[in-house]
C-alpha cells in the first residue's frame, strides 16, 4: 500500500546479491561515519500534517501507542486518496473512472533508537486500486492527468538509509530511491491533481525513469552551505523495470525487482530559496538550476542504420542508435502576495517549469508547465486554495519529420504530431483538518501530441474534457 509497510532492517538475505552487498556496504559505511559527524536533522516528517488525527478521539491514538513510538524514534503516515474522473468529451473513449492509492510510511531516527546519531531510515509503499487510470483508458496523451494513475498492485516504493554529515550540512542516501521528490520538483505544482515527473525526460528515460510509481536502487548526495541554498547529486540504476515487452510497472509489478546492472542515470540540481521561515515578511520563492545524463544508447526517431527514413520502404526498419541523453531544467517559485501573518504557502503563488532535450532521442524534446494558486484568501475558508495550471508539451522535429515521411510514401495524408497542451483547474476544500475535496476540470488539446485515434488513421484524437472530483485523507 503506500501501503502496509513492515520492514526488518536486518534481513537483506532475499535480495539479489549485487544489491545485497551494496546495501551492506552503505550501511556499514552510515554507521560507522555517523559518531565522527554528529546529530543531523531527524527523518522527514513521516506522519503527514495536518492530519485527520486531531478530529478524532483522543487524536487517534486511544491507546498512546504513536505516541510511544515517536517517543523512540519511530513515526509512521498514511495518505489514502480516491479519484471519480470522467471523460465528457473527445480523447479515445468517453467513461467514468474510478481511482485509488493507499500510502503507509514509516521512518525511524536510528539515532534516538539505537544511539547512531545522525542515520535514519525510511521506507513507503503503495496499494493501487481501482482503473488503470485516465490517461491509459480515457485519453491516451503524453502529460499527466492524475498523479495516482497506475496499474493495481501493491508496490513497494522508496527503501533507504541517510546520513547526516557535517552537523546536518550535508547527508548521503542509498537504497531504493525515486527522483522526482526531489529533482525537478515544485514548491507549488503539487496543489494539482496532474502535477508530476514532468513529460520531458519522462518521455525519454527507459521506463519513464525511478518516479512514481517506479523506483530503483541510487545514491543521492545532498549538500546545504547555507539556509537558502542546496546541491543535489543522485545517481540511479538506470531502467527501474528493463525491457520485457510490456507497460515498464507489468515488468516490476510489486517494486521488487531491485535493478542494479542497466546504464545509470545521474541527475545534479541547485537550489536557492528566501524568505520561507513562518516569520519571514518577505516574499517567499525559489529558483532550481538542473541537468541529467542517462549512459544507455537510444533510438533515434527518424532515421535507420543506414541513414534511410524508418518510414522508407528502403529502411531495414532498425533506428540508428545514438550515445547517452541528456536535459538541462529550470523551476521557479515564487509568491506574489503574502497576507498578514501568512506563511511561504499561502497568498498568491506562481510556478513554472521549463526542460530540454535533443531532439534527435526525445519524443517530447521541450516541456513547460506553469500556474497561479490562491491559497487562504477566503475568509470564512481559510485552509481552502483553488489554481489554474498548464501543461505543455512539444514533439521534437525529428519525430514530426517521421510523420512528413510516413505521408510522402504511404500517401495517406496521417496527422503530424507537434505538442500537447493541457490546462487544470482545481478547487481544494478542506472538510476536517487532514481530509481536503477537490473538484477537478481539464482540458486537454492535441493527446498524444496529435496522433490518430483507433477509428482512422487519418483522424487525430480529438481535444478532451474530463470532470471529476478527488479525496485525499492524512493520518
Amino acid at each position: 500500500m503506500r501501503g502496509l509497510t513492515v520492514v526488518d532492517v536486518g534481513n537483506v538475505n532475499g535480495l539479489p546479491p549485487a544489491l545485497r552487498r551494496a546495501l551492506v556496504s552503505t550501511a556499514t559505511v552510515l554507521v560507522l561515519t555517523s559518531s565522527a559527524f554528529g546529530q543531523g536533522d531527524p527523518p522527514p516528517g513521516v506522519s503527514p500534517q495536518p492530519t485527520i488525527a486531531t478530529s478524532l478521539p483522543e487524536d487517534g491514538d486511544p491507546f498512546g501507542a504513536r505516541r510511544w513510538l515517536a517517543e523512540r524514534g519511530i513515526t509512521f503516515g498514511l495518505i489514502h486518496t480516491t479519484e471519480v474522473l470522467s471523460n465528457v468529451a473527445g480523447g479515445v473513449r468517453r467513461r467514468t473512472i474510478f481511482d485509488g492509492k493507499l500510502e503507509a510510511m514509516i521512518g525511524v531516527d536510528l539515532g534516538r533508537l539505537a544511539g547512531l546519531d545522525g542515520l535514519s531510515f525510511y521506507a513507503n509503499a503503495f496499494q493501487l486500486h481501482g482503473s488503470k487510470g485516465p490517461n491509459r483508458n480515457l485519453i491516451g496523451g503524453l502529460n499527466t492527468v492524475s498523479n495516482i494513475e497506475a496499474l493495481p498492485a501493491t508496490r513497494l516504493s522508496e527503501l533507504w538509509l541517510e546520513q547526516q554529515l557535517f552537523g546536518g550540512m550535508a547527508s548521503l542516501r542509498a537504497g531504493q530511491l525515486v527522483v522526482d521528490t526531489e529533482f525537478l520538483f515544485s514548491q507549488y505544482f503539487g496543489f494539482f491533481i496532474s502535477s508530476d515527473w514532468p513529460t520531458n525526460p519522462k518521455a525519454g528515460i527507459p521506463s519513464a525513469g525511478p518516479a512514481y510509481p517506479l523506483s530503483t536502487p541510487g545514491v543521492r548526495l545532498k549538500l546545504d552551505p547555507t539556509p537558502q541554498t542546496t546541491a543535489l547529486l543522485a545517481v540511479f540504476n538506470g531502467d527501474p523495470a528493463g525491457a520485457c515487452g510490456f507497460e515498464p510497472e507489468q515488468c516490476n509489478r510489486h517494486g521488487l525487482n531491485f535493478r542494479v546492472n542497466d546504464p545509470p542515470f545521474v541527475i545534479g540540481e541547485l537550489q536557492y530559496r528566501y524568505n520561507q521561515e513562518p516569520t519571514a515578511k518577505g516574499l517567499a520563492g525559489g529558483i532550481r538550476f538542473g541537468g541529467w545524463h542517462h549512459f544507455d544508447r537510444f533510438d533515434h526517431l527518424r532515421f535507420d542504420i543506414n541513414g534511410f527514413s524508418l518510414a522508407s520502404p528502403l529502411s531495414v526498419g532498425i533506428a540508428r542508435r545514438v550515445h547517452g541523453n541528456d536535459g538541462i531544467y529550470a523551476v521557479l517559485d515564487q509568491q506574489l502576495y503574502r497576507p498578514p501573518g501568512g506563511d511561504a504557502n499561502s497568498g498568491v503563488l506562481l510556478f513554472a517549469r521549463a526542460a530540454w532535450s535533443p531532439p534527435d532521442r526525445n519524443l517530447v524534446d521541450f516541456y513547460l508547465d506553469g500556474g497561479i494558486i490562491f491559497a487562504g484568501l477566503i475568509p470564512q475558508r481559510p485552509a481552502d486554495a483553488f489554481g489554474a495550471s498548464f501543461l505543455y508539451a512539444h514533439v521534437s522535429k525529428h519525430a514530426r519529420a517521421f510523420d512528413h515521411d510516413a505521408r510522402l510514401f504511404t500517401g495517406l495524408p496521417t496527422p503530424l504530431r507537434d505538442y500537447e497542451l493541457s490546462f487544470d483547474l482545481s478547487y481544494s476544500a478542506s472538510i476536517a483538518p487532514g481530509w481536503t475535496v477537490q473538484p477537478n476540470l481539464q482540458f486537454v488539446f492535441h493527446p498524444g501530441g496529435h496522433v490518430a485515434g483507433d477509428a482512422s488513421p487519418t483522424e487525430p484524437v480529438r481535444n478532451a474534457v474530463i470532470v471529476g472530483i478527488r479525496s485525499t485523507m492524512r493520518y
